[in-house]
């Protein structure tokens, strides 16, 4: 009986942070490739913009309803990838991760 219990304290978190790692996973996008009222879908250029000005567009979107920090009709690969570029650019990239002071 204790081997038993003793197992099942030690599967439980691993059960646990299972379950909370699948609830954090993202679902589909129902509206990709389907053009929004305007009848556009955003591609790349979009998302590079928009990944771009995200920071703004966060801080906008917690006050306002009507604007929102991505655009759910967009092309799909391309759009993501331009917004995590947009995004990156911005934020420097990791560039300035290897930076070193000169000595004198």
């Amino acid at each position: 009986m204790k081997a038993i219990v003793q197992r099942v304290r030690s599967v439980a978190p691993l059960i646990v942070l299972a379950l909370l790692l699948a609830a954090c996973a993202a679902g589909g996008n129902t509206a990709r490739s389907v053009p929004n009222t305007h009848g556009h879908v955003a591609g790349f250029w979009l998302g590079l913009w928009q990944g771009a000005i995200s920071p703004i567009t966060f801080l906008i979107s917690l006050f306002s309803n009507h604007v929102s920090l991505y655009e759910v009709h967009n092309n799909g690969n391309w759009y993501n990838f331009g917004f995590v570029l947009g995004a990156g650019i911005l934020f420097g990239g990791g560039a300035f991760g290897k930076r070193r002071k000169k000595r004198r």
